[in-house]
């Protein structure tokens, strides 16, 4: 661990990825902040099947705040706890009311219900707010101790971990790149170590690939 520059080698990473959308299909603030706090617990891509319907009927956050648990529910019965996501919904939109009032900073996102720290990090990554954290999403569970650049399985443990490897100037897009290499390439199973720009410096590559620490 201590031999690693992370900062340096984490480049090759963050170039590869930097500034590519995020897997959610959204066209604004609102649409973005819905399908974040919809999506959890839930794939994104079974978001953007089922969220444009919702847009349609509740296009802004206005329209979001008039609404009711009755009138908001048809457009999310199939997205995994979805009781918990229409009530958080309705409280952030009460509490919001306007498209323009969206917050972008962590303190007042993390405030929001149905926001923890890593929807707030992406959110703030996608409307390109100065970054305050690292995204940790389950694909940067897995990668970032694979990599080696954290240990152990705790996301605000790992965010913490590579905050205080990491410039601060790198933070909003390192945990999307990590997380992108998690989809693309380092998949759970027969991950495409030959693909991947991270193999040099990879723990898992080394342990796996009989590779000597140069």
């Amino acid at each position: 661990m201590a031999s690693h520059n992370w900062q340096k080698e984490i480049q090759p990473l963050i170039k590869k990825y930097r500034g590519k959308k995020h897997p959610l299909n959204y066209t604004n603030a609102y649409e973005l902040l819905v399908a974040v706090v919809l999506s959890a617990q839930d794939s994104d891509r079974n978001i953007n099947k089922l969220a444009p319907e919702l847009f349609k009927v509740f296009p802004d956050m206005k329209a979001l705040s008039q609404a009711n648990a009755e009138s908001i529910y048809p457009f999310v019965s199939k997205i995994r706890n979805n009781r918990n996501k229409t009530k958080w919904l309705l409280e952030l939109s009460g509490q919001i009311k306007e498209d323009k009032s969206i917050p972008t900073t962590l303190e007042a996102l993390t405030q929001l219900p149905g926001i923890g720290r890593k929807s707030a990090n992406v959110i703030m990554r996608e409307l390109s707010a100065k970054a305050e954290g690292i995204i940790v999403d389950l694909h940067v569970v897995r990668v970032a101790p694979r990599l080696g650049i954290a240990q152990g399985t705790d996301p605000k443990k790992l965010e913490k971990q590579m905050m205080e490897l990491l410039d601060p100037k790198d933070w909003g897009e390192a945990g999307m790149a990590i997380s992108f290499l998690g989809r693309e390439i380092c998949r759970p199973k027969n991950p495409k170590c030959s693909e991947c720009v991270m193999s040099e410096v990879c723990e898992y590559y080394k342990a796996n690939n009989n590779v000597t620490s140069s």
